[in-house]
């Protein structure tokens, strides 16, 4: 399927919003020497489109703009950088289906996931819309006579936001509407699998109002784009969503140039269950926390651990329950949609051979579909040792390794035995043990007795390798802030 034929669509009405082209100080761009990438459907592994691959003087090109116009976005009214991120917002969900068709043609996810997804992405630009216009700080009584003291919340200047596949229009809006609504300007590259997402976004951005330079796209490999931004003393924020192998690799790269970074990288996330939690809750919860984003998703439960007097029990209500989940292409809305890549169903088969040749019990699934290629049917591995690969590394696919326990404390050093700490779940009704498990469990964030915790209000983000930093809440924006403080003497 070639660009134009996407744009033939007759389920995408707003055609204007699939753009091939980077967005560079208020302009579309092609690449220097004309050269694209392809974009392709995980569904079928069609090309969807081609898309500008851009160089390295085109990615400082577009750092000269966002440096540029800087200090007039920072000098304006809140109130004025307000108005122009909420009418974003209102942009967003009044072409909601046609950005979820969008995601769903190049990340391959359910179609009610992406409408969700473009609804959770636009409440944090109505969110930050707000928080623009209170930028507040503790005052500070003065310890010198004769001396007032101020505090002053300034914006750091360019920031810099690489976004990742598998939430292609919520990773975007999160980070740019913290960094715009605290006065940067910005410069943001997508994954090379997902870009018709941010160039929609970009197309909407600009019909809200964004001054040329305000709000930059740039499409094109990650090391040629990306590692110009590393380097530019200019660059004074990064925020990076991804593996924390690549996260890490940014971290030295920015070392020199002493940026502001975010960091919201790999998760691991454990899910314990009690033997007095609500059975049904929590299996339904599980399978959420596993199944969401077909299993590509940081906060994806990877290792599930039950208590032992309702150990079987609970395997057969989430197997019965992973059986009943329904596969299929995004646009049909099953429950389960097909894998970014090749590379992502590997993984999938790697872990379970090996989980299995460790002693674990293959339950259901545990094979590709002929649905295509990188259909991989919703798996269950029962009686997973600690020892297996799967118990130690990010899965991001749909494969679920249940184990058991028997005591509190045990399941609390098994949970907090990996290097991630972004998000634990939680299933239990005993009110003293909710609060030692909270206390307990090394995560940034503990789940109780839900699945969904997320949302514009809350800082989002881990501990260890998980990442640095929070995205989201007021504290999401003051990640691209700087304080500064001013004494007077009026005497």
């Amino acid at each position: 399927m070639t660009i134009s034929a996407l744009s033939a669509r007759s389920d995408i009405t707003d055609k204007a919003l699939i753009r091939s082209f980077s967005y560079i100080n208020g302009k579309w761009c092609a690449a220097l020497d004309g050269t694209t990438f392809p974009v392709t459907d995980p569904a079928n592994g069609c090309v969807i489109g081609d898309v500008a691959r851009l160089n390295a003087e085109q990615s400082s090109a577009a750092v000269d703009a966002a440096q540029s116009v800087f200090p007039a976005w920072a000098g304006l009214l809140p109130q004025q950088r307000s108005a122009i991120l909420r009418r974003w917002f209102e942009l967003q969900l009044e072409h909601k289906d046609d950005l979820a068709r969008i995601m769903v043609c190049e990340q391959g996810k359910p179609l009610s996931e992406a409408r969700g997804e473009i609804e959770y992405g636009a409440a944090f630009v109505e969110f930050y819309a707000e928080e623009t216009k209170r930028p507040n700080i503790e005052g500070v009584t003065s310890h010198l006579a004769d001396a007032e003291v101020e505090l002053w919340r300034e914006p750091v200047g360019v920031a810099a936001l690489i976004t990742p596949w598998n939430f292609p229009s919520a990773m975007l809006t999160r980070k740019a509407a913290a960094a715009l609504a605290a006065g940067c300007t910005v410069v943001a590259h997508p994954s090379a699998e997902t870009p018709f997402s941010a160039l929609a976004l970009a197309e909407l951005a600009e019909r809200a109002g964004f001054p040329a330079g305000v709000f930059n796209v740039v499409t094109g490999d990650a090391p040629t784009i990306v590692k110009p931004w590393t380097e530019d003393n200019r660059v004074r924020a990064l925020s990076f969503t991804g593996s924390t192998a690549v996260g890490k690799l940014l971290y030295r790269q920015s070392a020199d140039t002493m940026k502001r970074l975010v960091m919201e990288l790999g998760g691991h996330a454990p899910v314990i269950v009690f033997d007095d939690a609500d059975l049904d809750s929590a299996v339904a919860e599980t399978i959420k926390a596993k199944f969401a984003t077909s299993g590509q998703d940081c906060l994806g439960a990877n290792r599930i651990y039950v208590e032992r007097s309702i150990y079987t029990e609970f395997c057969n209500r989430f197997v019965s329950a992973t059986k009943a989940l329904t596969v299929g292409v995004g646009l049909d809305d099953p429950d389960i949609g097909p894998l970014m890549n090749e590379n992502a169903v590997r993984k999938q088969e790697e872990q379970v051979a090996d989980a299995i040749a460790q002693g674990a019990t293959l339950a259901c699934g545990g094979e590709r579909l002929p649905l295509g290629p990188l259909f991989y049917a919703p798996t269950v591995l029962t009686d997973v040792p600690d020892t297996a690969a799967i118990m130690r590394d990010e899965t991001f696919g749909p494969v679920a390794a249940i184990t058991p326990f028997d005591t509190e404390a045990e399941v609390v050093a098994r949970a907090n035995a990996t290097e991630y700490g972004l998000v634990a779940y939680v299933h239990v009704q005993d009110p003293r043990r909710i609060y030692r498990l909270s206390r307990a469990l090394q995560f940034g964030m503990v789940a109780v007795n839900r699945t969904k915790v997320t949302g514009a209000p809350i800082p989002f983000g881990g501990t260890k390798q998980s990442g640095l930093g929070r995205e989201g809440s007021r504290l999401g924006m003051e990640e691209f802030t700087e304080i500064k403080y001013v004494c007077r003497d009026w005497a």
